[in-house]
């Protein structure tokens, strides 16, 4: 196998790992929060106190929220993907904190383990040659 065919197939294997993850943090994680509004962004936002930050649940609610929605979509097309990986990457961190503080086990938080395992590997390997940050 040459070495451009090979590199096509991690391309194709990257954007659908793009498409597919972004796509399911987009319609099962980010829109649900997004439509349920500021009582769900207070909740979410409130898992910041693990970690010390025990001001303004609402506003980081929403930006985990936005992060969840907009950010997904940005992974989907491949635009700002390094950066937007790694601030996926840090939701995912709170919320397996926040798993792991109400007395979850490494089990129960295993999805947004794997979740922030993926976006830190986006983060190293970028979006790919199907991207909008190739163009």
């Amino acid at each position: 196998m040459s070495r451009s065919s090979r590199s096509h197939k991690r391309d194709i294997g990257i954007l659908i790992i793009r498409v597919v993850i972004g796509g399911c943090m987009l319609l099962f994680h980010g829109l649900p929060k997004l439509i349920n509004g500021p009582e769900v962004w207070e909740k979410v936002g409130a898992a910041m106190g693990n970690i010390g930050i025990t001001f303004w649940s609402s506003f980081w609610g929403f930006a985990a929220t936005m992060t969840e929605s907009v950010g997904a979509l940005l992974i989907m097309v491949g635009l700002f993907t390094k950066h937007t990986s790694l601030v996926l990457a840090f939701t995912m961190l709170i919320a397996t904190i926040s798993h792991l503080s109400k007395g979850d086990t490494w089990a129960a938080s295993s999805h947004s383990i794997e979740l922030m395992a993926v976006f830190i590997a986006l983060y190293f390997t970028g979006a790919g040659k199907f991207s909008i940050d190739k163009k």
